[in-house]
């Protein structure tokens, strides 16, 4: 590609490219997300390609009514379309058509029908309440989304540079440098009124007004993608699916705050994305977007990657940036703040993959556009990673202020085998827990705030009627007490033995003074830890505790789990309504608990009962249930 050597060339890319895609015969992009790769996505790309190099001049008939160029067909490997539940996906071009679950056989059928004459396979398009969806934008689950920062995810080659230049990629880089001083920069960001999309929403131009305005003149930008909230995948999915957006906004902030050097900290479990920030970070400075003297004028950036060993901690700031240094990970106590003295002991700017990625489209559309999405004090857009006892599992985006109903029941579909919905965790381990009364909240910082949950990185864990509160509180407990990294007694020593509780609760241990002593325990550790990973520690217990309260004292007084899940608690019985004798469930017990009679009821000893429910498996009838 051309050296970028002033804004007029990065225009002259931009015509060519968007020509290029537009007069594309035919473009079949298919998803190369980490996780439609897990399911043969690579295979089915290679397969394509070598469909198509083998048919170079093949005709294609999609009708009249679908108008496409006469240039070459081409196979493109794309981000993550979101669409997880369905995958692998494959959308193909001009058409609008997308193709879920494809199995690599599908291929010569695919090329065949409707690549070379537009016909469209049945049995590969989504289909909802016996509805069909052949195109993407008009499945329900993409319909109810507004997507700005995933715009381009699983629309673009998410592997080359070219296909981000002609979605308008660096044009607002050219616009700072060839229209707006520093300050101006600042001041649309802090106008934008755009906060921290990974955890605290801190507001991002005041952020890099307090870096913009310290007397030490060596400054840096880092980006936070270390991303440890389990089930989230957002900033993985940005990173692997166009990560020249938040390269964009990253070269941003270093031109609004004076830095020209920058890090980007990812965790070393990401490898899909660390290759292609690689490659992204390698074709923008051999194009001459980054680098010395940026499209021929006096700003220079240079990018590094650094890779973390998955420790949670380090997604706090002053961790973060020690890891980076080359220390153990740890939090220290401020002040100073990152802002003072961050990486190196500069003055830095730190934010997460999803808040720069917003930086480029803020800087292009104006702050007066982008405040009118979502309400006025959290204004644009969230992703968030839906995932549990949902339908429609993936990454979604929508406007700050969207509902919980809205996010459950319209885009994820509801709650799976048409169960009754019971509760999401929200924010991951350091969030917590939104029931049925919650569902018409608005999902923004500071609603979320006044009831003692938050937004977090955007982790959205659905959970139906069947599963035990305690246990998820212990399960969060758990993680959280694992990456304490220890360096304060509250948290090291206070999470150790809030676990220890919740552990002999779901053994079928615990006494109601645990639970007194856990709303002890939780509110000292929320005082007195280090850092907001300790602050944090408590809040998914107290939230299933406030809320669920009834289910602790089942496990603690009545030594019950109604959902079956803890497994000291469980009873197994012989419905002898159901029960035909065979006495298959004796001869797979271990411990020899169940007797009976052939062709008649067999009971279960429950003193004598390891609860391993071997013999509910090995029942062909059904008979053996876990009593409620």
């Amino acid at each position: 590609m051309q050296k970028v050597e002033s804004r007029e060339i990065l225009n002259q890319l931009y015509e060519q490219n968007k020509e290029k895609v537009n007069n594309s015969k035919c473009r079949i992009l298919i998803c190369a997300g980490t996780g439609c790769l897990a399911g043969g996505s690579g295979q089915i790309y290679e397969k394509m390609c070598e469909l198509v190099a083998n048919n170079p001049d093949v005709e294609i008939h999609f009708g009249p009514e679908i108008a496409h160029g006469d240039g070459p067909m081409e196979v493109k490997r794309s981000g993550c379309h979101g669409f997880c539940e369905m995958g692998p996906l494959m959308r193909i071009e001009p058409m609008g058509l997308l193709y879920t679950k494809v199995k690599l056989e599908d291929c010569e059928e695919i090329f065949e029908k409707t690549v070379k004459n537009g016909e469209v396979i049945s049995r590969l398009v989504y289909k909802q309440n016996g509805v069909e969806y052949q195109k993407q934008e008009e499945i329900p689950f993409y319909d109810k989304q507004t997507r700005l920062v995933l715009e381009n995810c699983g629309q673009i080659d998410a592997e080359h540079i070219e296909d981000a230049i002609a979605h308008d990629g660096y044009q607002a880089l050219a616009k700072v440098l060839f229209e707006m001083t520093p300050d101006e920069v600042v001041n649309e960001i802090l106008e934008s009124n755009l906060r921290g999309r990974g955890g605290g929403g801190f507001q991002t131009g005041y952020k890099w007004k307090q870096v913009a305005r310290q007397p030490e003149k060596i400054r840096y930008v880092v980006c936070n993608g270390d991303e440890g909230d389990p089930g989230a995948f957002m900033d993985r999915s940005i990173m692997e699916g166009d990560p020249h957006k938040m390269i964009e906004g990253m070269m941003i902030a270093a031109y609004a705050v004076g830095a020209q050097e920058g890090y980007i900290y990812v965790r070393a479990e990401y490898p899909l994305a660390i290759s292609r920030l690689k490659m992204a970070i390698r074709d923008a400075e051999e194009s001459g977007l980054l680098g010395d003297n940026i499209m021929g004028t006096d700003f220079s950036f240079h990018l590094h990657i650094n890779r973390g060993a998955g420790a949670f901690v380090c997604g706090e700031g002053s961790a973060l940036t020690a890891s980076i240094e080359g220390n153990r990970g740890m939090p220290r106590v401020k002040p100073p703040r990152t802002v003072e003295q961050g990486l190196f002991d500069k003055p830095t700017v730190l934010n997460n993959v999803e808040t720069y990625a917003n930086v480029p489209m803020i800087i292009l559309k104006g702050a007066e556009w982008y405040k009118s999405v979502g309400p006025e004090t959290s204004p644009g857009t969230k992703a968030f990673a839906l995932t549990g006892s949902v339908k429609n599992t993936g990454l979604i985006e929508v406007p700050m202020g969207t509902t919980l109903r809205e996010v459950i029941f319209d885009i994820g579909g509801g709650i799976k085998n048409d169960g009754e919905f019971k509760a999401v965790q929200i924010g991951g381990p350091s969030g917590g827990c939104l029931v049925t009364s919650d569902l018409d909240v608005s999902l923004d910082f500071d609603s979320l705030k006044k009831m003692g949950a938050m937004i977090g990185s955007g982790g959205l864990v659905v959970m139906d009627s069947n599963t035990c509160m305690v246990e998820v509180a212990r399960f969060f407990m758990n993680f959280t007490q694992n990456e304490s990294c220890g360096k304060c007694v509250p948290c090291r020593e206070g999470t150790k033995r809030m676990l220890e509780i919740l552990e002999r609760i779901v053994a079928g241990n615990g006494t109601m003074e645990d639970l007194d002593l856990l709303e002890e325990l939780a509110t000292m550790i929320t005082d007195t830890a280090l850092c907001g990973l300790g602050k944090s520690a408590a809040q998914p217990v107290m939230s299933t505790l406030r809320v669920f309260r009834d289910e602790y004292i089942e496990h603690v007084v009545d030594k019950k789990c109604k959902s079956g899940t803890c497994t000291a608690l469980r009873k197994y019985v012989i419905d002898p309504d159901v029960c035909k004798g065979c006495s298959k469930c004796a001869r797979n017990c271990p411990v020899s608990a169940i007797s009976g009679k052939i062709k008649e009821p067999f009971t279960i000893d429950s003193s004598v009962c390891i609860k391993c429910g071997a013999c509910a498996g090995a029942c062909p009838f059904g008979a053996i249930k876990i009593e409620a």
